[in-house]
Formats: structure tokens, C-alpha cells, sequence
């Protein structure tokens, strides 16, 4: 995505064949890569800057890929959050189940400006191995805030388009056998979009850490799931009603004001 940084340096002197593409949101440039891309393996596998690979899933994933039948496409991992040098276990935060590793050509990633899945055909048989693949943030609180505040106005757009539809919504996950996936999915955009502007927020930040027993999660996990689950979700909503506040209800203002305010070209 052209980095000024030294990351283009820092992988070309390691070996690394880079391809450079526009940035406009993080779904079109993996499909951009995955279209592009000159994959010469069987198997591609999605793992983030800030993801790692547990042992335990390594030795899992070198073992059991070259057994798997012909006709599996797609392999789930379970994800683990670590939030200031913590896991944390409770919540709803784990196991959440996600499709990291499938047959080149065969997934393809939802347009979407969050929350974006790979999806495979409706009729892709899958299969859930054991192992990690860990979240961490190793930059620190104050990037850690950074990425969140980038990561609401991707959210502000995805719930603005289920009220406005503005653009064109890629829901495939809906579709998808993929149950954990489909149930988020089904809440976000049935119920959740539906509630009031932040009390939202404040009913989903009760739910994670009193029905889902957040609160065993100590001290730390307390921090994590007020940032993460109210703090997040409330910043959500107030970009929404700015946007709302100023466009009153026109959807050619609303565009226009995205691209203006945000650099989002829809």
C-alpha cells in the first residue's frame, strides 16, 4: 500500500517478492493480493501483522495438512486475545473459531468495510483443528487506541450502509457454514444496528462482562473489555451521530462527507 516507512526495505532485504497496490480498505487489498498474487502453493493461510502462531498450532498444522482429503477446502483455527501481556479467556472472547487456511482459489474475501470473513462455496466441506493463532498487540495502549479509532470509522460505514444502503452490501458469511460467524452476523445487523446510539453499547459491554463472565478476567481484562466493548462501540457511535447530525438524513451528503471528512470513496 506504497509505506513511507522501512517496511518495503526491511522485506526486500529478507527475501520477500513485494507487490504494491493502492490502499483503500483492508477487504479490497487481500482480494487484490489473492487475485493478483502469483500463489504457487496449495494452501493460502491469513495471519495478521500483529497474529502469531502458537506451537502447539504449528506442529498441528504440519502435521495434519498433507493428510487432509482432497475434498476439504477450508481449516478453522481458534483465536486467542492477549490484552496487555494477558489472555483473556472470558467474555465470548475464546474460542472464537475462524477460517485462516484455505485451498488456493477457492476463498474469496468479503467486501466489507469490517469485520470482513473469507468465505468459500456454500457447498466447501471444512474442518476445525486444534490449535491458536494469538492476537497481540505489541505496540503499546496508545496504538492499540489508534488502530480502534480507525477501526470505528470502518464500523460507522458498515452500520450507516445496513440503515442507508448507500453501497452494495456483501453479506456472504450470512450464506456461509460457518455457525459462529452467521450468528454474529445475524445479531449485528438485526438486532444490534437496531438499538439506540449508545445505550448499545453500554447493553453490549453488560452483556460481555456480566452474562458472559468478562469480570474472571481480573483487573487487566476489566480494561480490555470497557475499551474494547463499550469504549470501542461507543466511539462507533458517535462518529454515527456526527455523520447523521450534518447530513440529516441525505444520502448524497452522507457520501459526499465520508469522502470529505474521512478520505472513504464509496
Amino acid at each position: 500500500s506504497f509505506s513511507t516507512d522501512r517496511t518495503l526495505e526491511i522485506a526486500e532485504s529478507l527475501g520477500a517478492e513485494v507487490f504494491q497496490h493502492e490502499f483503500v480498505n483492508q477487504a479490497q487489498q487481500f482480494q487484490w493480493a489473492l487475485d493478483h498474487c502469483p500463489i504457487q502453493t496449495d494452501w493460502v493461510m491469513r495471519m495478521d501483522a500483529d497474529e502469531y502462531l502458537e506451537p502447539d498450532a504449528q506442529a498441528e498444522i504440519c502435521s495434519r495438512l498433507p493428510l487432509i482429503e482432497d475434498d476439504v477446502d477450508g481449516l478453522y483455527l481458534n483465536r486467542k486475545v492477549f490484552f496487555l501481556g494477558q489472555w483473556v479467556r472470558f467474555g465470548g472472547m475464546y474460542p472464537t473459531v475462524l477460517l485462516r487456511i484455505w485451498r488456493a482459489g477457492k476463498g474469496r474475501m468479503e467486501q466489507r468495510w469490517m469485520d470482513e470473513h473469507i468465505v468459500l462455496p456454500p457447498s466447501a466441506k471444512t474442518v476445525r483443528f486444534e490449535g491458536n493463532i494469538v492476537d497481540e498487540n505489541l505496540k503499546g495502549i496508545t496504538a492499540w487506541v489508534d488502530k480502534h479509532n480507525r477501526y470505528a470509522t470502518r464500523e460507522m460505514v458498515d452500520l450507516l450502509n445496513v440503515k442507508y444502503g448507500f453501497c452494495e452490501k456483501d453479506d456472504a458469511v450470512s450464506n456461509f457454514d460457518d455457525p459462529q460467524a452467521r450468528k454474529k452476523r445475524m445479531l449485528k445487523n438485526r438486532v444490534y444496528s437496531r438499538m439506540p446510539l449508545g445505550l448499545r453499547a453500554l447493553f453490549y459491554f453488560l452483556y460481555r462482562y456480566v452474562f458472559r463472565l468478562g469480570f474472571l478476567d481480573g483487573s487487566r481484562g476489566f480494561v480490555f473489555h470497557f475499551m474494547q466493548g463499550f469504549w470501542y462501540r461507543l466511539l462507533v457511535d458517535v462518529k454515527i451521530m456526527e455523520v447523521e447530525t450534518r447530513c440529516q438524513g441525505d444520502v448524497q451528503r452522507l457520501r459526499q462527507l465520508l469522502e470529505s471528512d474521512y478520505g472513504i470513496q464509496l
